[in-house]
């Protein structure tokens, strides 16, 4: 008995220890203090409401020389107010009655108070672009601009060689705006925080870099895609929690986790992976609260975990693929055969 004991409360000890082990392993973070790309966001939101109202047009052609690839995609398309000209009167009344606009004016105020310190995320922004960079040598760091929208749920966007962060879309959940305007439900609403504008911004880079789907794709491939995605921010956002990464609850992600199978199961019995109804395909692949046909602790895209773990077991099983050779593969059919998910 004394022996059994013994033998048992040491397997015990081990198996605290290789639990503990396993819970705390991951991807190595490589050290890349050495590349030279350093962010500074530049304030092209400050700039904008620094504009004089009685001289606009001086104002919008000073925009357009400080950010000349930015402002004609800002005016003409965030802000919808119709084909850009730094000549044009009808463009500087919009915009002298958009800046001089009360509402707007305080949005902006509580925006600069909000982010009077974007050193933290600069420091984030600059060690997600060198670790894209380590992985894709051909990637190339944008300039980074911040901007609002006007609410217009513009969270990241990319123009050319530069990303812009919409700030107004990262107050936080709480942000009372958010709460008077219908068009946002909670389950949108409480990812514009501030920890979601690096998973945002890589977002919209990570598709200068993967192969674009082509029309009608079928379910399983947009399971690849999704999936090809948040592995490539696991790997350049590795301290960003897996469910911010994947826009889940801490909730949703548990359930997803503890009915893998279930989930999967849900996918091959109702003969749904070779789908290329639209329909379809946006059910399990589109925002919303849950997931129509699985229980209602099920989040919404929840395609974008079934498709991750597909490819997580595609690159466990292929350690001779980099990120790189995954971000070129075009075959989404052979990531899924390669991977043999069987959760």
């Amino acid at each position: 008995m004394r022996n059994y004991l013994k033998k048992n409360i040491l397997y015990c000890i081990l198996f605290a220890g290789w639990l503990a082990a396993g819970c705390n392993a991951g991807p190595k973070v490589p050290d890349v203090s050495h590349i030279p790309i350093q962010v500074k966001i530049q304030r092209f939101d400050e700039h904008l409401f620094r504009i004089d109202t009685n001289n606009v047009l001086a104002g919008i052609q000073l925009l357009r020389d400080s950010f000349p690839g930015f402002t004609p995609t800002y005016f003409s398309q965030i802000l919808g107010l119709g084909p850009f000209s730094d000549t044009s009167k009808a463009m500087a009344e919009l915009v002298r009655q958009f800046v001089g606009n009360k509402d707007f004016r305080a949005l902006q105020d509580s925006v600069e108070a909000h982010f009077s310190n974007t050193a933290p995320l600069e420091k984030e922004l600059t060690q997600a672009f060198r670790l894209a960079k380590y992985y894709l040598p051909r990637f190339e760091a944008p300039k980074v601009v911040s901007f609002i929208s006007a609410i217009g749920n513009y969270g990241a966007v990319t123009v050319d060689s530069l990303v812009g962060i919409g700030l107004d879309m990262h107050m936080g959940a709480d942000f009372s705006i958010y709460r008077m305007l219908p068009d946002y439900p909670d389950y949108i609403v409480r990812k514009f925080t501030p920890e979601y504008i690096p998973v945002n911004v890589m977002k919209v880079l990570e598709q200068h870099y993967a192969p674009a789907e082509k029309e009608g794709a079928k379910l399983i491939e947009r399971f690849i895609s999704l999936g090809r995605q948040q592995y490539f921010l696991q790997m350049v956002l590795p301290g960003t929690p897996e469910h911010i990464r994947l826009g889940y609850t801490k909730a949703q992600l548990a359930f997803c986790d503890g009915n893998e199978q279930m989930v999967w199961q849900y996918f091959v019995q109702n003969k749904l992976l070779y789908t290329a109804d639209w329909q379809e395909v946006m059910r399990y692949t589109g925002e919303g609260p849950s997931t129509q046909g699985l229980p209602a602790e099920a989040p919404g895209q929840v395609g974008a975990f079934a498709g991750y773990r597909i490819v997580q077991a595609f690159m466990k099983k292929h350690p001779d693929v980099t990120l790189e050779k995954l971000m070129n593969m075009r075959d989404a059919t052979a990531i899924f055969n390669g991977a043999k998910y069987r959760p």
